[in-house]
């Protein structure tokens, strides 16, 4: 079946054409009063605004406190992905970000589906421009697709963020910085790709001035990716859309309004991985290229996300900040999973258990920002006051199949599975609502010039209700406290030694021996370090120890029932304790010489003892660095990871057996020549010597190979 059939014959997507007719409306608007102006009125220095060319940011950061510090004023480990970096790189979606990330870690689930880890905690706390953001569970719709095109920076802080994103685990946050419409000239670029795999893609980026001041500005974002997959008849389609106007209302008043758009249009999608074992209890090995999937599988999903904000800038030293957001995501998936042992030779051996479902989540989202400086004893001092209200609404449903057929000779595999037939009646697989209210606040008080106090505290309320699977949800927490507290001390003018106390929550849907809800889940993160700056505040490095706790986890109570009711009953027990350390350089060590570097290493064990995420390495290196010579810029870096592992049981000897990827290394090579001032061409190598390794192995005991090999070559033109 093409891919043209295949998308007409799901389920219509009127507002997915709505969309992008309305957002291809606005490029044009946007782009109409500009068509005529002279060369000579552009700015030759408005590509240096739009790729910063640098590995360090200037910006001040509000995805850890709201207080609009300086990495080097935040009191925790921060990595900022910019714009160069990830164009260096050509780095495409948010999992290559966390791949090449300092501190954190991806594994693979399905083609479209990855999880996130740090510090041996699973990241699931998101930020739009420091906004908290609700991705629908388990990551069925695409998030972690999410496209590079539509941010100027991506930043990610380690450690407890319940200040700002209220519940989750105490890994790290990572905050999506979108585009702005800030240039007050016509600007941008347009870039064309192709690479392995058949793979070519588009991608403009225009920004212009509305009206002649220069007071009403806008910016589109388009990209269009089509290919193959590594595997056998796999494919992706994808396209991105985004619109953005902002306006100077007053001196005082800045509006900002917009629109994003992701369509992810994959066939040949996996739904699990390879089987780990052969019939006779031996482990099994595949060719990279061999695939679970039908030709007939596909895992659709979309993105939408409309915003608008009001900042307002009032007194000389305090501003209001007004944010609204809605996020709509939605998946349509026909899958496959096998499951069982093959024999060696015939192939004979695994089931077949088809799924077909659709699933929908929307999310809206208020929240205020009030920051400004006060005098106390003498000095001045940052405060900040916010509030966040959301409410995400979640629904999906399932199609029963029928004639499913055998497997047969899996050996042979090549697709051409028949599908089997789907039930017209949807069943309802989860209906349910989960909203968050928070309210919080924070202050850096400036005891002396080298001492800085950070304080603060939220108070979250997180409630879910309605039903999974069949089973009633009506649980959450209020009135929960989450303090932060944070020690800053200039030993020198660029290097500052910080200690921080940090924590987060967790809502779980437990209930104890006499039928109350156990407390939430919390994670508490311990941390000091030494952040300095060098060469004029062009290289940044950050040394940090860290030790991370959760506590109240959810533990069988033997002997005692929930109350009314034949389940077993629940206690809150001493949890996860994860400790080590970090390290990371980054920025401009001489001129035309850029770096990025970090270690990471940790242990993470239960009460018991024993490790905890396991399928996540405890320790990783990341290097990449790029120097310029004139016209011509040489990259190059690896990324090494430690052992990563799971423990299961052999089906066919019932005995304990332990998975496991070896350490392993990952080359990558890049280079660009500057043809004009304009014009570049680049060249990217990922996996340079094209090294088997899996991608992850052990979940739920199977396995999946990662990429081998790709070679990428980039056109760019500036204007």
């Amino acid at each position: 079946m093409s891919a043209i059939t295949t998308k007409f014959a799901r389920a219509p997507r009127a507002r997915r054409r709505a969309i992008m007719l309305s957002l291809l409306a606005s490029s044009a608007v946007l782009t109409a009063p500009v068509l005529g102006q002279e060369a000579a009125e552009r700015d030759d220095d408005i590509e240096e605004i739009i790729v910063e060319g640098s590995y360090t940011t200037s910006e001040l950061l509000d995805s850890a406190t709201g207080l609009g510090l300086s990495p080097q004023e935040t009191p925790q480990s921060v990595s900022v992905m910019t714009f160069q970096r990830i164009e260096d790189q050509g780095l495409r979606s948010l999992t290559d970000i966390v791949m090449n990330a300092v501190g954190v870690s991806a594994k693979e689930l399905d083609s479209t589906r990855f999880s996130f880890s740090a510090r041996g905690f699973t990241i699931q706390n998101y930020q739009l421009d420091g906004v908290p953001l609700a991705w629908s569970p388990g990551g069925d719709s695409g998030e972690t697709l999410q496209d590079t095109a539509l941010y100027e920076r991506i930043e990610i802080v380690r450690g407890a963020t319940g200040l700002l994103t209220g519940a989750g685990d105490p890994s790290a946050s990572i905050n999506l910085v979108r585009k702005t419409a800030k240039h007050r000239d016509f600007t941008g670029f347009v870039s064309v790709d192709g690479g392995s795999w058949n793979t070519y893609g588009v991608l403009a980026d225009v920004a212009t001035p509305l009206n002649d001041a220069g007071t009403i500005r806008g910016r589109v974002v388009a990209r269009y990716q089509d290919g193959d997959s590594f595997r056998d008849w796999g494919s992706d389609k994808k396209t991105v859309l985004y619109g953005t106007v902002e306006a100077d209302v007053t001196d005082n008043l800045l509006l900002r309004a917009g629109a994003s758009y992701q369509d992810n249009d994959p066939l040949g999608s996996t739904w699990g991985g390879l089987p780990t074992w052969y019939a006779d209890g031996s482990r099994a090995t595949w060719d990279r290229k061999k695939t679970i999937a039908p030709d007939w599988s596909f895992w659709a999903s979309e993105t939408s996300n409309y915003f608008a904000t009001l900042d307002y800038a009032f007194a000389p030293d305090w501003s209001l900040k007004v944010n609204f957001n809605r996020n709509e995501t939605s998946a349509d998936l026909k899958l496959l999973y096998l499951y069982g042992v093959p024999d060696r030779d015939t192939g004979i051996g695994l089931g077949a258990s088809p799924y077909r479902a659709d699933t929908e989540s929307n999310q809206n989202s208020i929240d205020f920002q009030l920051q400004g400086i006060f005098s106390l004893f003498g000095r001045e001092h940052e405060v900040v006051f916010g509030g966040l209200h959301s409410k995400q609404k979640t629904e999906g449903g399932t199609y029963a199949a029928s004639n499913v057929d055998p497997i047969g000779d899996f050996n042979a595999w090549d697709g051409s599975y028949a599908e089997p037939t789907w039930s017209s009646d949807r069943a309802i697989s989860g209906d349910y609502d989960t909203k968050q209210t928070g309210f919080y606040a924070a202050s850096r008080l400036n005891v002396s010039e080298a001492f800085k106090l950070v304080l603060g505290g939220r108070l979250s309320k997180w409630e879910q209700q309605g039903v999974l699977y069949g089973t009633p949800l009506d649980f959450g927490d209020s009135g929960v406290f989450i303090p932060y507290a944070g020690v800053l001390y200039d030993l020198a003018d660029d290097h500052t030694l910080y200690a921080s106390y940090t924590e987060i929550f967790e809502p779980q849907n437990a209930q104890d021996r006499n039928g109350d809800f156990l407390p939430p889940v919390t994670g508490k993160n311990y941390e000091v370090g030494l952040k300095s700056k060098f060469f004029d505040d062009r290289l940044h490095t950050t040394f940090s120890l860290f030790l991370v706790e959760q506590d109240n986890l959810a533990q069988p109570d033997p002997g005692h029932l929930i109350p009314g009711t034949i389940f077993e009953a629940s206690r809150a027990a001493k949890g996860t304790e994860s400790k080590g350390f970090e390290a990371e350089v980054v920025g401009e060590i001489l001129p035309g010489w850029k770096l990025s570097a970090g270690y990471t290493q940790f242990k993470a064990e239960d009460a018991n003892g024993v490790g905890v995420n396991t399928s996540q390495p405890r320790k990783l290196l990341k290097v990449f660095t790029t120097y310029s010579v004139g016209q011509l810029t040489l990259g190059g870096g690896f990324n090494w990871e430690g052992q990563n592992y799971t423990d299961t049981i052999n089906p066919v000897s019932a005995q304990a057996e332990r998975l496991v990827q070896g350490s392993y290394t990952l080359a990558n090579l890049m280079a660009r020549y500057d043809i004009t001032d304009q014009l570049s061409l680049q060249a990217n190598v990922d996996n340079l010597f094209d090294k088997t390794y899996y991608s992850q192995i052990g979940f739920y005991s199977q396995l999946a190979y990662g990429e081998p090999r790709r070679i990428t070559v980039k056109a760019r033109y500036a204007f």
